[in-house]
């Protein structure tokens, strides 16, 4: 199943976040693709504000970290793979312990390296549609996703 938005702002950027924050369950992973500026962070900002992360510290991409942990509901882990050169590098921070975990990881920049994602993988491409608006794709294509996005899509 496919969920598709339109978004005119980073608010409703994040507001897209906030409703998919609603269906997400411990252990998912969320990938998600764009260029530079396409509202990758802006959407974590929403999950992470729809899981009840206080947001202190406030949502920042992870670039030079790699990955910042923010409590809630539940734990939302955000990796950012932009600056990783190498699958190598990636095995050096322990994602798997992430994924297979108690809360929810969202990974930009998730298209560098797919091969590390599990089946059960959302996976979210956001693109600039123009100087403000946004695309959001949703595609959860296993059976595991088809439910919850569509209470998702009902609440469109």
């Amino acid at each position: 199943m496919k969920l598709s938005f339109k978004s005119d702002s980073a608010e409703q950027t994040r507001g897209v976040g906030e409703k998919l924050a609603a269906a997400l369950l411990r252990g998912d992973v969320l990938g998600l693709v764009g260029e530079l500026g396409a509202g990758k962070t802006e959407l974590v900002k929403g999950i992470a504000s729809g899981l009840g992360s206080e947001l202190s510290p406030p949502v920042t991409s992870p670039t030079y970290v790699l990955l910042r942990e923010y409590p809630g509901r539940l734990w939302l882990y955000h990796f950012d793979f932009y600056r990783l050169k190498s699958e190598r590098e990636i095995d050096g921070i322990g994602y798997e312990e992430y994924f297979d975990g108690d809360g929810v990881s969202a990974v930009e920049w998730a298209d560098k390296f797919p091969s590390v994602f599990p089946e059960r993988t959302l996976w979210i491409k956001l693109s600039v549609a123009g100087e403000l608006s946004r695309e959001i794709e949703i595609n959860g294509d296993t059976g595991l996703w088809q439910m919850r996005l569509q209470e998702i899509s009902g609440s469109k």
